[in-house]
């Protein structure tokens, strides 16, 4: 049986919100099987729970933030990212501030931070969200898609007037069967243009960005020191983004997603679009390792 998996011990990591600029701590938490993944905001009185929702998503300016009553927890999609790419059903994410630390804008830290604690199979069966008939979403020119698929495939294209992404790869093709997450994704940071910093803040977002948690453009160059991490670093966030904000549905997807200028907003309009059409997707599980695709077979059984 393909099981699901937990942290084996809690870890701890402290850092800034990157729009709230706020200091934050963050403890990673083990949790019982069928938990998912539990945000908790333990600075309110009482603490507030948040899980992971696609119905909870209300802002996606620049990330997707999770609400309910009084509580929200902003730009989840980094962990989220790395908890899909590591195969992580049950979590709970202790935090004492209203946004999950930035670290250095890519998900790299947390996949240290989650291999660190090491992971643990439970004694249940994991569950996945299985794509039967194609689905699809769009905004202007903008779209994304669900597509069947027998295992993990990300294709996804940007386009940005700007001279940096002329000489940038602007689209990427993934399939998770021979790519690994942690080599491919996890390392590409997130990005902005410093003309728009000023209006970001006057609106309240950006006020923890610096280059040392993302990749920043003026009009004409990168002006990070380091350059790129990728050739295609831009668009390889994008995946990262993309597979952070999927894994709201609380469990990994058998299927193909393709985009055209997608974001968080158009991501999450597409998962509530496959949630109200049934017919669209099933649940599966496996019995056997050697049933599961390829695409996440490397994750079982489990490395010691």
């Amino acid at each position: 049986m393909i099981k699901q998996r937990t942290l084996k011990t809690p870890v701890k990591a402290t850092g800034v919100g990157l729009h709230s600029g706020v200091k934050v701590e963050m403890t990673l938490r083990p949790a019982g099987p069928d938990t998912g993944i539990v945000f908790r905001r333990m600075d309110l009185d009482p603490p507030a729970e948040l899980k992971a929702d696609p119905y909870l998503v209300t802002d996606t300016r620049l990330c997707s933030m999770l609400e309910s009553g009084p509580a929200r927890v902003a730009t989840v999609e980094h962990l989220m990212s790395a908890l899909a790419g590591l195969g992580i059903d049950n979590l709970l994410v202790d935090l004492t501030g209203p946004e999950i630390p930035i670290m250095d804008g890519s998900s790299a830290p947390f996949v240290f931070l989650l291999q660190s604690a090491g992971i643990v199979e439970q004694d249940a069966a994991k569950r996945y969200v299985r794509i039967t008939r194609q689905i699809e979403v769009r905004d202007g020119d903008k779209w994304a898609r669900f597509v069947p698929h027998n295992g993990f495939r990300i294709e996804f294209t940007i386009d940005f007037k700007h001279p940096v992404f002329d000489k940038s790869g602007k689209t990427v093709r993934i399939d998770f069967a021979d790519t690994a997450y942690t080599k491919e994704v996890a390392r590409a940071r997130t990005f902005g243009f410093m003309h728009e910093v000023e209006a970001l803040r006057n609106s309240g977002l950006a006020l923890g960005g610096s280059l040392d948690n993302a990749i920043v453009m003026d009009e004409y160059r990168v002006l990070n020191q380091d350059g790129l991490r990728f050739d295609d670093e831009f668009v390889k966030h994008k995946v990262l983004d993309a597979m952070g904000d999927l894994y709201l549905l609380g469990h990994p997807v058998i299927g193909a997603f393709e985009a055209y200028k997608s974001g968080h907003a158009l991501n999450n309009a597409l998962l509530r679009e496959l949630l109200q059409h049934q017919e669209s997707w099933e649940f599966a599980n496996f019995a056997q390792d050697e049933d599961v695709p390829a695409a996440f077979r490397h994750l079982h059984p489990l490395a010691a």
